[in-house]
Parts: C-alpha cells; structure tokens; sequence
C-alpha cells in the first residue's frame, strides 16, 4: 500500500470548558459518525495479522489529532467548515448530552436555531493543507491535565 501519509488528517476539536469525561464521550461519538462517512481508499487495510496471525481490526491510514478551543471559537469554525470546500465535518451540539434516543435528538434539534447551539466538538477530515487552514492555531487536548 503506497500512500503519502501526510497528505492527509483528520482533526477533532472540543472545547476547552468540558471535563475529560464529557470530552471522551465527544471525542468517541465524533470519531465513530466521521470514520462512518470517511471514503473507505482513506481507511488502512480492513484486517492486520500478528506474529502469531491474530486478526487486529485496521484504523486510519492518516492521521488523527485531538485539539481544543473555546466553545464560541468552535462556532466560528463551522461557520468557516461550512463554506470549505472537500472538508468532511461532523459536528457535536451540547443537545446531543440532553438526549437519549435519536428521535429525541432530531426533535430537539429541529425545534433549535444555530444561533441557540453551543457546539461541545467537530471533526473535520481533509487534505492537510485545508485542515491546517481551519485549525492549525489549535492547543493539542491536554489529556494529561488531571484538573480537567
């Protein structure tokens, strides 16, 4: 498999005002919807082997960077996000921590406008230059930082 690994990235961004747990549950759901709507030839090989020929499950061949930023700069990003163009995104409004079942979640967020969303994390995939033009001035996720 001959691939540049550096041509591409996917970057996830949650706030900075959520706690590690509440971050992780972001991160977890963000990577899930984004590795679902990834084209598969930017996913690594279906199925690797051990020594001892025990199947690992494959991940992204690119890159998967984890930043943070204030919740109202999250906003300003999918505004930005929006008018990119070849930039997959999916976004994470705080509504979807008030709702259980999805239906709960399409009803909640059809009675919201965006200006009433505070978004709590995005993830964005794309060429490294298109995602370094969105968030490249980014604070990697301090999940070192115990205080959080």
């Amino acid at each position: 498999m001959t691939y540049n690994y550096r041509a591409k990235k996917s970057v996830i961004v949650v706030s900075s005002q959520i706690t590690a747990g509440i971050a992780a549950n972001v991160i977890g759901h963000l990577a899930l919807a984004l590795g679902h709507r990834i084209s598969a030839e930017d996913m690594g090989r279906g199925v690797l082997n051990d020594g001892a020929g025990i199947a690992h499950l494959g991940i992204s061949k690119y890159p998967v960077i984890v930043t943070t930023v204030k919740s109202q700069r999250l906003k300003k990003l999918l505004t930005e996000v929006r008018q990119a163009e070849n930039v997959l995104f999916v976004d994470y409004p705080d509504l979807m921590l008030q709702t259980g079942h999805d239906d709960d979640l399409a009803q909640a967020l059809a009675a919201t406008t965006e200006d009433a969303l505070t978004y709590l994390g995005v993830a964005l995939h794309g060429a490294v230059q298109d995602i370094a033009k969105l968030s490249g001035k980014f604070s990697l996720w301090p999940a070192y930082d115990e205080t959080r």
